[in-house]
């Protein structure tokens, strides 16, 4: 199967880091900005790294971005730049589009123009850390919708060497454990049989309230 291949455009705190991202997860990667010391910075953990100012239309068939699978525009802070870039690579033919906006009028702009996706980062991440504070224990928590979350939970040591049947933690609390994880390997097909070991991450799914209960 081919890479799948991106152009981040905008290589601030937020597009640096989803630039190097992708490109580490086996992406093709084409950053833009046009910071040249930035560009330098980065070329050499992207497949291509390119100085260029996204509001000239002419850059857009330089790049030769129509075959691209997808494209990040993270120029929020010039909002010119932003709805340009959205515009330029729909018209190019990208079918998805996810850009960063810094205010409701201009998530509802871009949206307008074209974007698949509008995400405000700063803010997204401060609801996420504010999340995680309320829920306490729990590594990390992910939104699924205004009442329930998927939240990371190393085991308990009251937990450990206990099964999931003897634990019966959807009956106790309400809650589905769907996947442990320890180190970088992965179980989601758990034997409920199998005691729970130390340090083991355990991912969990259920109504915000019954996730506080075992935090």
């Amino acid at each position: 199967m081919a890479a799948k291949s991106f152009v981040v455009y905008g290589l601030g705190k937020f597009g640096y880091s989803v630039a190097v991202s992708l490109a580490r997860n086996g992406c093709e990667v084409l950053a833009v900005d046009i910071d040249g010391h930035i560009v330098e910075d980065i070329a050499g953990d992207v497949t291509l790294a390119v100085r260029a100012n996204v509001k000239d239309q002419d850059v857009y068939q330089s790049l030769g971005i129509g075959n691209m699978d997808g494209a990040v525009v993270a120029v929020s802070g010039d909002m010119e730049a932003s709805i340009m870039a959205t515009i330029l690579s729909k018209e190019a033919g990208i079918p998805y589009v996810l850009s960063k906006a810094n205010s409701q009028t201009h998530a509802e702009v871009l949206k307008k123009v074209g974007a698949d996706q509008v995400i405000f980062p700063e803010r997204e991440m401060g609801s996420r850390i504010a999340r995680n504070m309320v829920f306490g224990k729990f590594m990390d928590t992910f939104e699924l919708s205004a009442t329930y979350s998927m939240a990371e939970l190393e085991v308990p040591d009251a937990w450990v060497g206990k099964t999931l049947r003897e634990l019966d933690v959807r009956r106790r609390y309400g809650v589905n454990i769907i996947a442990a994880r320890e180190g970088e390997k992965i179980n989601a097909n758990l034997n409920p049989d199998e005691p729970l070991v130390p340090h083991q991450v355990i991912l969990t799914v259920g109504n915000n309230n019954d996730l506080k209960k075992i935090k």
